[in-house]
């Protein structure tokens, strides 16, 4: 199984690099599954990832806290509702689908809302 995490944590990495690129994929949350595996699997790989320097500081608040910085928060939020908004406008989507899409949004908002800050 120790390959298995391995393999995993490497995955989970390489996704949140992209995710640092991309504003359509996160990054943290891969991140934090790749310390997961890595913990599992390897204490050198997950010390380098719990003390990078970018990347660090986030995921130690996570697992020393369960906090969110409020920079992050207000990016993530604020993209969401850009998001939505060039849903609504550029698609024109039926209620139903327009009041869906808003709920699989607010869940996220709400809870990174509800954690203690960084």
């Amino acid at each position: 199984m120790r390959y298995v995490f391995l393999c995993l944590g490497w995955f989970f990495v390489a996704l949140g690099v992209i995710g640092a690129f991309l504003p359509v994929l996160p990054t943290t949350p891969f991140l934090l599954l790749a310390v997961a595996c890595f913990a599992r699997s390897s204490p050198k790989l997950e010390a380098w990832l719990m003390n990078h320097k970018t990347f660090g500081p986030s995921l130690r608040n996570w697992r020393e806290r369960g906090a969110i910085s409020r920079r992050a928060k207000i990016t993530a939020i604020s993209l969401m509702a850009v998001s939505y908004a060039g849903f609504w406008f550029g698609s024109h989507p039926s209620l139903w689908l327009a009041a869906l899409v808003a709920a699989l949004m607010i869940g996220p908002a709400i809870f990174m809302l509800t954690r203690p800050n960084a």
